[in-house]
């Protein structure tokens, strides 16, 4: 019994023996270590600092730059912790760690699919020019102006004030119509006139009444003016000019401002702007015989 206690004790001793020479042999690759770990860390602060100020001259999402910022820095700790990995000849815990995270990666990536998605989509969206917050654009059946993009959904405000949450990847993968982009916009307006007026002289009035509602038409021949039909109760026209507006709403204010002036000017021209009337016309007279009606009525009796 003593014997084997004995063993057991030189056994535990020269273990103790051989880790200690081992730890001692291996202090100056742990300092080392530990040393790169902490530059790591104070690098990877100063790293997320100007990546956030670089990524915030491009992109206006804060949610953005401070994702960027963060990413940055979490690549400079993982090289750091990799690198005092190697220091301390810990290749194989380096490798397991290198599939762990690869399994996890794809366990995760399959798990957040749709949620990855949109966040990479938001990230695609913030780095474009042509689509910023602020921007009148149409999209998805919706209008409205661009309220925020963040990392899962793209937000519009609409002409009614209310607000639409669209997914990011939902953007993406749809066309878009930015009316922001371009400094003009054409109105197309449609009316009528009844067949008793005179054509030259309306359309006349009609593009000079347009040149005179809007400053930046210079004069009456810049606006297009088009008969388009014979109307069942009026000679349809199309008219058609540019104007300086960026969004939707400018353009339907000028084209109800142009609608009430040509309204103004037909009405002291006492041109008609006719409007849909049935007419009933009976041109046969009714006769009735009173004396068969009569008779009916006793018969049913």
């Amino acid at each position: 019994m003593k014997s084997q206690l004995s063993e057991a004790y030189n056994l535990l001793v020269t273990k103790l023996e051989a880790w200690f020479n081992a730890i001692v042999s291996n202090i100056p690759n742990l300092i080392l270590a530990i040393v790169v770990l902490i530059a790591a860390y104070f690098i990877a602060k100063y790293v997320k600092k100007y990546v956030t100020k670089f990524v915030a001259k491009k992109v206006q999402q804060n949610s953005i730059t401070n994702m960027i910022g963060t990413l940055s820095s979490v690549v400079v700790v993982l090289a750091g912790l990799f690198l005092a990995l190697g220091i301390l000849n810990l290749s194989k815990t380096l490798t397991s760690l290198l599939a762990g995270a690869g399994v996890a990666g794809l366990a995760i990536g399959l798990a957040l699919q749709g949620t990855l998605s949109n966040t990479f989509a938001g990230i695609v969206l913030s780095f474009r020019k042509k689509i910023q917050i602020g921007h009148w654009v149409e999209t998805n059946g919706y209008s409205g102006e661009v309220i925020d993009i963040n990392l899962k959904d793209f937000t519009i405000k609409e002409a009614d004030n209310n607000m639409v949450i669209i997914p990011n990847k939902m953007i993406l993968d749809n066309p878009m119509k930015n009316y922001t982009l371009t400094t003009k916009m054409r109105v197309f307006l449609e009316c009528g006139v009844g067949y008793e007026s005179d054509l030259d002289h309306v359309q006349q009035l009609t593009k000079e009444t347009i040149c005179n509602t809007f400053d930046q038409i210079e004069k009456p021949e810049d606006v297009e003016f088009y008969y388009t039909e014979y109307g069942g109760s009026s000679i349809n026209y199309l008219c058609r000019f540019w104007i300086d507006a960026d969004n939707a709403l400018e353009k339907m204010r000028s084209k109800s401002k142009a609608i009430i002036e040509i309204k103004k000017a037909y009405d002291k021209e006492n041109i008609n702007i006719p409007f849909p009337i049935r007419t009933l016309q009976f041109d046969n007279k009714l006769s009735v015989d009173s004396s068969k009606g009569v008779e009916k009525q006793f018969s049913n009796n």
